[in-house]
């Protein structure tokens, strides 16, 4: 089981005003820049957990551990094999955004509220997706949707695991006020 790492997100997390200011996830891959607008709209608890997390530097140096071609890519579990995560979970918060090319949605498993660190980024329309896992966000640019689509191409073994790896070197938080 992994440690719990919430005392710390929420710590990083304290000063977050989502009526004061626009927070974008920056993560800097090995497959090039993705940058993520996140709408606390419609699901601020995800958009909180994800910008503590990356505040903490709990994504540096983990690998997307899942890719599957005309679905999505997956990351966010520190042992690199989909089973982990930050140890502990948060609520869904389904709203009617579409999962589309570039949205960022919430890796759960069959319980609803088991979100943890673990996400994943659309390559296509998934429309079984909506209103049953937490999007929380979308690709900023062309570059960010474009490094997406690169790590679509990347040839994956049996089990969906990338051959080559996929890694996000670093992560931050670009805040910038309203």
């Amino acid at each position: 089981m992994s440690a719990n790492r919430k005392a710390e997100v929420d710590k990083a997390v304290a000063d977050v005003d989502f009526t004061k200011n626009n927070y974008q996830i920056e993560f800097e891959t090995n497959q090039g820049p993705i940058r993520l607008n996140l709408w606390p709209d419609v699901a601020p608890g995800h958009c909180k957990n994800i910008i503590g997390l990356t505040k903490i530097g709990y994504y540096d140096g983990i690998i997307s551990h899942r890719v599957i071609p005309g679905f999505m890519m997956q990351a966010g579990c520190p042992q690199g094999t989909g089973t982990g995560g930050p140890g502990y979970q948060i609520k869904a918060e389904f709203n009617n955004k579409i999962h589309e090319a570039g949205v960022l949605s919430a890796a759960r498993t069959s319980d609803p509220d088991s979100a943890g660190s673990q996400f994943f980024i659309c390559f296509d329309r998934a429309p079984h997706l909506d209103r049953q896992y937490t999007a929380f966000g979308q690709t900023a640019d062309a570059a960010s949707l474009a490094t997406v689509k690169k790590i679509e191409q990347i040839p994956t073994d049996r089990g969906d695991r990338p051959k080559q790896e996929v890694k996000i070197l670093k992560g931050k938080v670009n805040v910038t006020p309203k």
